[in-house]
């Protein structure tokens, strides 16, 4: 838009000069007339830019009014004065500031048309200035003007200092959007979004200038593009800035679920939005499981599809039952959440199958259980159930999973006992025996040294009924006490080294095994030499005394 501001200026004289409107504007597209009215006789008119020789037009015919036409053709200013209105012996059109161009191309951009009209070609902001409209009637010395003050506003020009914005839903956060804008006058700027004007209030904050908006507590909704629009007389410009809205992974669906053992399969499924869409993975304790075939005989599959996924665990076992972790991940972050498995499954009773004692000491019978639900526990012995009136020297004490069942002897007796559970689907037969002290082990030899002997044996043929916890092993020298130490038992335990001994001398040896019941009988004693010392050794031992 271009604004052409009039401005007069009256001097006493008999010849008078007046522009009407005094004050316009005119914009792209549009025309607008201005009429100069000089009063007295001339014969020429003519147009004047100061510093240039005037273009001068001949009067055809002598009229008082001169009218002034200016228009604005796209970037060219138009200013006329046909001859044929004027009768003034000239009009004078002059630019009374600097033009900041050289002479050449000063002239040629200022032309006068054929029709009286005076072109400024490619009309910019330079051509700004002071322009004087002047009547002259030589022979008598008169002469009036008035000022035109041309003002050349300027199409904003408009840059967003980000095409692409990015940033976080749901986290509380905002987005600046910016853009620059010039012009003259001075742009005013606004926002639109889906072609609805913005304004400050509790979503929107925009700056002073409006170059700056704040869109507050960023949510995937406020995702796409946003129009910023600059805007002065001249006419108006437009910049689109995009908003890209990402969004942290969020577990939508995950429920616990349930089946049986032997079940054919169940099927675990996990739901999660997010942007960028986010990949899901599964886990179970340690294990992670992702997309694919998780398992040699097929039975763990997962499966994802979008932002869903499934995880398939085929025949169903009661060891699946538990925990299970889904993880949604994407470039914004990640979001975990556990579902349970429940698997039902009848009860499977555990532990060893005998158990042994010895007159006196009570005996713990454990029945240990593991069920889902929970099962209930009941002791037999011979189709009674346990205890009863008959057997007083009976206690069963219950935990959630396992079951004691105390026996306390006072004869020597053996006894058959079952553990079931209380609708009987499962059972198991547990025998309660009397544990007797181990057999002697048996002395193979004996390889003496000097000092030491190591004593090779084997085990006793009877343990008792419970493991070697020990063995004794003694030894003297002949008509001597007998001297004794113990030595814990070990594994596959053949050999066992005694020290202490004098050399050439000859000693009996024995064995005795123990267990939880006590001390079996002694082997049958062995007897053996010691070595002599030798005499490299005496030699050596010599001269260690002597230093």
């Amino acid at each position: 838009m271009y604004i052409f501001v009039l401005s007069s200026f009256l001097h006493p004289a008999a010849i008078q000069v007046q522009i009407t409107p005094t004050q316009g504007e005119i914009s792209i597209g549009e025309s607008k007339f201005f009429l100069c009215e000089g009063k007295s006789e001339f014969k020429r008119t003519s147009f004047n830019i100061a510093g240039y020789e005037s273009l001068n037009v001949p009067l055809k015919q002598p009229k008082r009014i001169m009218e002034v036409h200016m228009r604005l053709y796209l970037n060219s200013a138009v200013l006329s004065c046909p001859s044929n209105l004027c009768n003034l012996e000239y009009l004078e059109l002059r630019v009374i500031r600097s033009l900041l161009c050289s002479p050449l191309l000063v002239l040629v951009r200022f032309k006068i048309l054929s029709n009286g009209h005076l072109q400024i070609r490619g009309i910019k902001k330079t051509d700004e200035g002071m322009y004087n409209c002047e009547a002259r009637v030589t022979a008598r010395g008169e002469i009036d003007f008035r000022m035109m003050k041309v003002i050349v506003n300027v199409l904003p020009t408009i840059r967003a200092r980000q095409s692409e914005v990015n940033a976080t839903a749901d986290v509380g956060s905002s987005a600046l959007l910016a853009c620059d804008a010039d012009g003259f006058p001075e742009p005013t700027v606004t926002w639109a979004h889906n072609n609805v004007v913005l304004e400050t209030g509790d979503k929107y904050s925009l700056n002073g200038d409006g170059s700056e908006l704040e869109i507050k507590d960023v949510k995937k909704v406020d995702e796409g593009d946003y129009t910023c629009i600059a805007k002065n007389k001249a006419g108006e410009k437009t910049e689109e800035v995009s908003l890209n809205v990402f969004v942290q992974p969020k577990i939508t669906f995950l429920i616990n679920q349930s089946a049986s053992e032997f079940d054919e399969q169940v099927t675990l499924t996990c739901e999660a939005s997010g942007d960028p869409t986010p990949a899901i993975s599964w886990s179970f304790g340690n294990r992670v499981f992702t997309e694919g075939e998780q398992s040699l005989d097929r039975n763990v599959v997962v499966r994802s599809h979008a932002r869903v996924s499934s995880l398939t665990l085929k025949n169903v076992q009661f060891t699946y039952a538990g925990q299970y972790l889904c993880t949604a991940s994407n470039s914004i972050g990640q979001d975990n959440r556990h579902m349970y498995l429940e698997v039902r499954y009848a009860p499977k009773i555990l532990g060893s199958v005998t158990v042994y004692t010895w007159e006196g000491n009570p005996a713990n019978i454990s029945c240990e259980v593991d069920a889902h639900p929970g099962a209930e526990v009941v002791w037999f012995r011979d189709g009674l159930q346990l205890p009863n009136a008959n057997t007083t020297n009976m206690k069963v004490y219950n935990t959630p999973t396992i079951s004691y069942l105390e026996v306390c002897f006072t004869c020597c007796l053996c006894h058959d006992l079952y553990c079931h559970t209380k609708d009987h689907s499962t059972s198991v037969g547990q025998m309660l025996e009397k544990i007797h002290v181990p057999s002697s082990p048996e002395i193979q030899q004996v390889e003496p040294f000097s000092s030491t002997a190591v004593v090779e044996f084997e085990e006793p043929v009877s343990m008792g009924g419970v493991p070697i916890i020990k063995y004794r092993v003694q030894w003297r020298s002949l008509g001597q006490e007998w001297t004794g130490r113990e030595y814990d038992a070990e594994d596959d335990m053949t050999r066992i080294t005694i020290v202490g001994l004098k050399p050439e001398t000859t000693y009996e040896v024995k064995m005795s095994a123990i267990n939880g019941k006590g001390e079996g009988e002694s082997s049958t004693a062995s007897t053996f030499k010691t070595q002599p010392v030798s005499l490299g050794f005496i030699s050596r031992f010599q001269s260690l005394i002597r230093v």
